[in-house]
């Protein structure tokens, strides 16, 4: 093969164009696009209230707490405060990305639905980063709150072992529905006109 033939080759490739996605279509996903990122928004201003909320409620109601319980918390808090902005630094990036779309082929159209798959796990890595937290919770309480029967150790392990379990199925199943009710069905939407564009 020489040359010209490889030039004329070279130019066939780059002839076959992505197809385009039409103003209508772009309008389409635009929809959905605002619900999501509306929800975005909701959920961030929402993690911060609870989390300021939880500061609060740490330091104000309980005067006569020990401080070493309060002080205990606020590590935990903080801690939790860390997880939060790891998480919600991926979030922001995709919020960033869907904020201005330059959705023009259907190229565009694949790379954000591999985005919104990725943070589908990432949301669900989210919430079950909470089971640790939980349980640290529970061990502070367990250790700080008086009880008119001490406690066995048996009882504590029990108690402790079995938030675990329940707190990964139940976080686990609030992550798939909470996803699932406030991103997926808009996801869909997305993933609709990408079918149809593939036709």
């Amino acid at each position: 093969m020489n040359i010209d033939e490889l030039k004329n080759a070279w130019n066939d490739d780059v002839s076959d164009e992505t197809p385009q996605i039409s103003t209508e279509q772009s309008q389409k996903i635009n929809l959905p696009l605002e619900k999501i990122r509306k929800n975005m928004r909701m959920e961030f201003w929402s993690t911060v209230g609870i989390l300021l909320f939880g500061f609060a409620v740490v330091w104000i109601p309980v005067p006569e707490a020990p401080f070493k319980f309060k002080f205990y918390l606020t590590v935990l808090l903080f801690s939790m405060v860390i997880v939060v902005s790891f998480f919600f630094s991926k979030f922001f990036k995709l919020y960033r990305d869907i904020s201005t779309p330059m959705m023009k082929t259907y190229e565009s159209l694949q790379d954000l639905m591999f985005q919104f798959k990725l943070n589908e796990q990432y949301y669900l890595s989210f919430m079950l980063s909470f089971v640790p937290f939980l349980v640290c919770e529970l061990i502070i309480v367990i250790e700080f709150i008086p009880h008119r029967v001490p406690l066995s150790d048996l009882k504590i392990a029990t108690t402790i072992i079995s938030s675990l379990a329940i707190g990964l199925f139940g976080l686990f199943l609030l992550a798939k529905y909470w996803y699932k009710s406030f991103y997926g069905k808009y996801v869909r939407k997305i993933e609709q006109l990408l079918s149809e564009l593939q036709k």
